[in-house]
């Protein structure tokens, strides 16, 4: 079988969210549908260019970011026509994360610092969290370099971030540490998905089969790791950066499992879901009205 080579630039460095993606690389599933796989991580220019970013300069096939990434890229003065293909998470299992004991609720964030990732939405769905819990949205934001940023919290640099409680959320035990989380949808923001896999629609409309198979493969990988957690562990723990070597990949593994299907599905998307978060996002001025949710995603290359 003649092999198509394709890049996937993940959204982050090696983590349990991607764990799938290694799994069916190793495991051969890409083979086996006629693909070979190269797994991009944000590392190699230190996260000086985004996946979805990359997406669009034609430097990768498919990226993984979250749903409000897609969303900023359909509305610039140009719209890049990128669109969510699956989700990788079911469940929200990111949240904003503290570590000073007085800080107790969101509100607590007046008049304190937050480390931002840049992200076009972000600073403002954190400040309306605040708004939600009574405060008045009052946060100091910084952007230090992406991938350093979990330090410049653990070191006190910074009195808050946007974390996965289960990647950064196990760290911080082993280091005998603590975070107080709060969730979005304890503060009335109906948070949809993070991350999703995107692709650029004329590609995936041109290569509608190699797309599907591509997630069929990726999807073997996803449900291997829910039956058979040491094994993918296993594997996972090659491609995770040394200095997070410390981190219990079954503890993590274990937090993230039940999220990875819903009902027992993998990848597919709720247009419900997708609309309350736009909806959401509409109301409170984060973004126009001119956005279009059906465009944003597609469930049509899942098998």
């Amino acid at each position: 079988m003649k092999r198509t080579e394709l890049k996937l630039n993940l959204d982050w460095t090696p983590n349990i969210n991607h764990i799938g993606f290694f799994v069916a690389k190793k495991l051969g599933y890409y083979k086996e549908v006629g693909i070979d796989i190269d797994i991009l991580d944000p590392s190699v220019d230190n996260y000086q260019t985004t996946p979805a970013k990359n997406l669009e300069l034609g430097k990768t096939d498919f990226a993984l970011c979250p749903l409000e990434s897609v969303i900023s890229f359909r509305s610039k003065k140009n719209p890049i026509n990128i669109f969510a293909i699956a989700a990788i998470l079911q469940n929200d299992l990111s949240a904003i994360a503290v570590k000073a004991k007085n800080i107790k609720s969101p509100k607590d964030l007046d008049g304190k610092t937050y480390a931002s990732y840049g992200a076009r939405y972000e600073d403002l769905i954190v400040k309306q969290m605040i708004k939600n819990d009574k405060g008045k949205g009052n946060i100091s934001i910084s952007y230090p370099p992406k991938l350093g940023i979990w330090n410049t919290l653990l070191n006190n640099n910074y009195d808050s971030t946007w974390v996965f409680e289960n990647w950064e959320g196990v760290d911080v035990k082993k280091i005998d540490g603590s975070l107080t989380y709060f969730r979005m949808r304890d503060y009335e923001i109906p948070y949809s998905y993070s991350p999703v896999i995107i692709a650029e629609e004329t590609f995936a409309k041109i290569n509608s089969d190699l797309v599907k198979n591509f997630l069929k493969a990726t999807k073997k990988g996803y449900l291997d790791s829910i039956n058979y957690e040491k094994k993918t562990t296993e594997i996972l723990s090659e491609y995770v950066p040394e200095h997070e070597k410390n981190i219990n990949l079954i503890d993590a593994l274990k937090l993230t499992n039940g999220s990875f299907t819903r009902n027992g599905v993998w990848g597919k998307m709720d247009e419900t879901k997708l609309k309350r978060f736009i909806d959401w996002l509409i109301n409170h001025n984060i973004i126009d009205n001119n956005t279009i949710y059906k465009n944003l995603f597609t469930n049509r290359f899942l098998r």
